[in-house]
């Protein structure tokens, strides 16, 4: 998985959609690569707490300089946007009695040949939404992709 071969958002979905079996070797991959990434779960009828959680994981992995603005914009704009993904547009979960548990990957890198592109922040999420009673969740999935 290199970045000449893949695009970045690619990257982002395949890591977050992988199975257990399938999770090594892609991190194997992205480790060979030039991306920078990181996994993680989050769960919340609280929509705040979603953002949160993937601000917190990309921050601790060191994916993005937190007192830089552009840095913490960008991974905004791709958090929300991969967040209108999973909820159809209507970027609401609790205040309309839903609920969601989600995987998460942030991927950060170059992924043009060209160096005056600069870097970009990808972010995927997938999992399940639904009314907040167990067993009438289904599946759902979002990609956002900001340049830095």
């Amino acid at each position: 998985m290199t970045q000449q071969n893949i695009g970045i958002g690619k990257c982002a979905l395949q890591l977050v959609l992988a199975n257990s079996d399938e999770i090594e070797g892609l991190k194997s991959e992205m480790n060979e690569s030039t991306f920078q990434y990181c996994l993680g779960k989050t769960g919340s009828m609280d929509l705040q707490k979603v953002v949160s959680a993937i601000e917190t994981a990309a921050k601790r992995n060191h994916m993005i300089q937190e007192g830089v603005y552009r840095e913490m914009h960008a991974l905004y704009h791709a958090i929300l946007e991969a967040v209108q993904g999973v909820t159809r547009g209507q970027v609401q979960l609790g205040d309309v009695m839903r609920t969601v548990g989600l995987r998460f990957a942030v991927v950060r890198g170059k992924p043009y040949e060209n160096e005056q592109e600069g870097e970009w922040i990808a972010v995927a999420l997938y999992g399940t939404i639904g009314a907040p009673i167990r067993g009438l969740e289904h599946e759902t999935a979002g990609l956002g992709i900001n340049h830095i």
